[in-house]
């Protein structure tokens, strides 16, 4: 059986444990081994007024998640997803795809009218999203400046 629950930031070791699991792999090999950066950086996606993580469940297990905020926009209230991930030996079934309608319908029903991510051309996830009914925004820019 396939559930969704919303998570408050009294998950965040599972929330942690799976991030983790996930990104510090192919294809994004991310480096999360600072302890404090990982806590912090989920603590930010799930400790805030208007964060809203919502977990994926399956046999009562945890093996996806959908972390992000709701933002509030003259086009209407947004779900700005920053993280959506699957656990890895789940992807390529299906779950995902069954997950993301999960979310949207929940969103949906709190009346939110978009959903906003971003993610690299160069990942699986890119033609996931576009397959999902996703439009990519041609004149949207992202910017980056380091100071290191």
């Amino acid at each position: 059986m396939i559930l969704i629950k919303k998570l408050s930031v009294d998950f965040i070791e599972e929330i942690k444990t799976l991030f983790a699991e996930i990104f510090t792999n192919e294809p994004w090999n991310d480096d999360w081994s600072d302890e404090n950066q990982l806590h912090n950086y989920i603590l930010d996606l799930t400790g805030n007024r208007n964060s809203l993580a919502i977990g994926l469940f399956e046999d009562e297990k945890f093996i996806g998640m959908a972390l992000g905020s709701i933002k509030h926009w003259y086009t209407g209230t947004e779900y700005y997803i920053d993280e959506f991930c699957i656990k890895s030996q789940k992807q390529g079934k299906g779950i995902g795809t069954k997950f993301l309608a999960m979310v949207e319908k929940f969103v949906e029903e709190k009346g939110i009218s978009h959903i906003f991510l971003q993610t690299e051309r160069t990942v699986p996830a890119f033609e996931f999203y576009k397959k999902n009914g996703f439009t990519e925004l041609c004149d949207h820019v992202s910017f980056v400046k380091e100071f290191r």
